[in-house]
Order: structure tokens, then C-alpha cells, then sequence
């Protein structure tokens, strides 16, 4: 008995069913989601590592971490080296911190708010050779601020202000890329129907700046003040260039300073690791302190 097999359908021929077709594309793609998922994790691990590192070497004495011991959990000596890290010089290192944080915190308020009126001019105002002049703010993105600690280095010295206060907190108070981002957040923040609105109801310019414009571009205004007070928190050379006064030091510089003279002096290596540690925290808390507003930022832009 002959059994004939049925002849597919017209049109059917060389078709691969939806289970067939699901069957072989699930290697490549568990593949691929594999090799992203151990690419991230690296990229974390990578990230974290010296973070770990930091916090468990900050616990080590001398012999601990010239010892390669830094990230063993035993012999925790932080208590000791935070009293070490007080009394040490008289305990310059929190006149340090205090220093960084005048420089660090005015600077960088001052500078955002600099950066968005300038941005705020730039977009909502029409002046001749505004797009010109506007070029040339870009142009000083390009300038690294090293190239600059010369020239003000000359500059404050004509004006007596070397080895002061004011050398390191007056150029912190320009930021080209700040201006950049201030106009951008601008244009998508403020609708020109709003200031319109404001100027048909008889407002100035200065009370539509402070009562509308200011508020409406708050997430641009803590952007651009983190940025800044990041970028002045690590500054190094500038404070290098201009201040020979300890007492006047940021912590960057202190701890910098402390490090060149672990080689005659191996204690002072505790306290670099551990000051390095609490150099962290104003950072941490800033960006803890302020993520709401970059949170409104996002769900402003998503429904405009």
C-alpha cells in the first residue's frame, strides 16, 4: 500500500513556520544580550572598584597599604586616621576642605547664574552681532583651562591679587561651555508666548527674568552649576600656578602636597587616602542633594 504525501500549498514552499524562525533567532540575540550584559557589568565593576578601594584603604595604616593590603576588611584603623587627619599641621587639612568648599560652592552658584543671564540674553534678545559674539563664547570652549592659568597668572599679578583669595575664585566665574548650555536650555524651557504674556501685562524685562525666566529654567541653572562646582572642587593647576600660601590651599592641592612627601615621610600616606575619601562626599551629596531637579528637567522635556 502506497501512502502519497501531501504536496504543500501554492505559494507555501521554502516558508519557515514563526516557531522555526523564533528557533534561530534566539542564539544570536542571547548571544548579543550576553555579551552587553558582561560588557556592562565590566564597565561597573571598572567604575566601582577604585571607589571600594578608596573606602577600604581609608581604614589602613602605613604598613596596610604599602603593603598591597588595601582592600582587605581586616585591620581597620579609620577612627585613628581621622584623628590623624585633624591634628595633622594643625589641622590644615579642614581649613583645606573649608577653602574648597568658598571656592567650590560661591563660585560655582555665581558662575551658573552668570552663565544663564548670558545665555537667557543671547536667546531671548536680538543685538547686533549677537550670533558673532556668540562664536566667540564657543571658540573659549575649545581653550583648555590649563593654557589659561599662565595668562591669569600675569594678570593677577599686574592687579596684585597673587597669592590671595580672589585669584582662584574670580576666573572661576566664567564658563563658556555654561553659556552654551544656558541658551539651550533656554530655547527649550521659556516659550516666547510666555514672555510675550508677561510683557503685554506690563512687567519689565528684569521682573520677567526673575519672576518667569529664572524659574522656568531651573534644571538648566543646577546643570550648569554642577558642572561647575565639580570642575572647581578637582581644579589643580590654577591653584597650583596662583597660590604659594597653604593656608589659602584648596584640598586638591593640599593632598597634593602631602603626597609629594610621602617618600620621606611614609604616615602621611594614610591621610592622603583617607582626605582623598572625604574630598569625595561634598560631591556625592551635591548630586544627591539636586537630582529632583534634573528629574523635573526630563519630565518637562517629555511633554512639551
Amino acid at each position: 500500500m502506497t501512502v502519497t504525501q501531501p504536496r504543500p500549498r501554492a505559494g507555501t514552499r521554502g516558508r519557515r513556520t514563526p516557531e522555526a524562525v523564533t528557533h534561530r533567532n534566539r542564539g544570536p540575540w542571547t548571544l548579543s544580550k550576553t555579551a552587553v550584559n558582561s560588557a556592562l557589568i565590566l564597565a561597573t565593576a571598572y567604575t566601582l572598584l577604585p571607589v571600594l578601594w578608596l573606602a577600604t584603604a581609608s581604614a589602613k595604616d602605613t604598613g596596610d597599604l604599602l603593603g598591597g593590603r588595601g582592600l582587605s576588611l581586616s585591620h581597620m584603623h579609620l577612627g585613628a586616621n581621622l584623628h590623624a587627619l585633624a591634628t595633622q599641621d594643625g589641622g590644615i587639612y579642614f581649613r583645606w576642605y573649608l577653602n574648597s568648599l568658598l571656592y567650590a560652592g560661591l563660585g560655582a552658584v555665581c558662575c551658573a547664574f552668570i552663565c544663564l543671564c548670558a545665555g537667557y540674553a543671547f536667546e531671548v534678545y536680538r543685538f547686533r552681532g549677537k550670533e558673532k559674539l556668540f562664536g566667540v563664547v564657543l571658540l573659549g570652549v575649545l581653550i583648555p583651562t590649563t593654557a589659561l592659568a599662565l595668562p591669569l597668572y600675569l594678570l593677577a599679578s599686574k592687579v596684585g591679587l597673587v597669592n590671595t583669595f580672589w585669584s582662584v575664585f574670580i576666573p572661576t566665574l566664567a564658563n563658556p561651555f555654561g553659556v552654551y548650555l544656558s541658551r539651550i536650555f533656554t530655547a527649550g524651557y521659556i516659550p516666547g508666548e510666555v514672555l510675550e504674556a508677561a510683557r503685554v501685562d506690563g512687567a519689565g524685562e528684569l521682573r520677567i527674568f526673575w519672576r518667569v525666566g529664572l524659574r522656568m529654567v531651573m534644571p538648566g541653572f543646577v546643570t550648569v552649576l554642577l558642572f561647575q562646582f565639580t570642575a572647581i572642587w578637582n581644579n589643580f593647576f590654577l591653584p597650583l600656578v596662583m597660590l604659594s600660601d597653604t593656608r589659602l590651599f584648596p584640598v586638591s592641592l593640599g593632598l597634593y602636597t602631602w603626597n609629594s612627601q610621602t617618600r620621606t615621610e611614609p604616615d602621611l600616606y594614610p591621610l592622603v587616602v583617607t582626605g582623598a575619601l572625604l574630598a569625595v562626599v561634598p560631591l556625592i551629596i551635591a548630586f544627591v542633594a539636586l537630582q529632583r531637579f534634573w528629574k523635573a528637567g526630563l519630565t518637562t522635556g517629555s511633554v512639551k
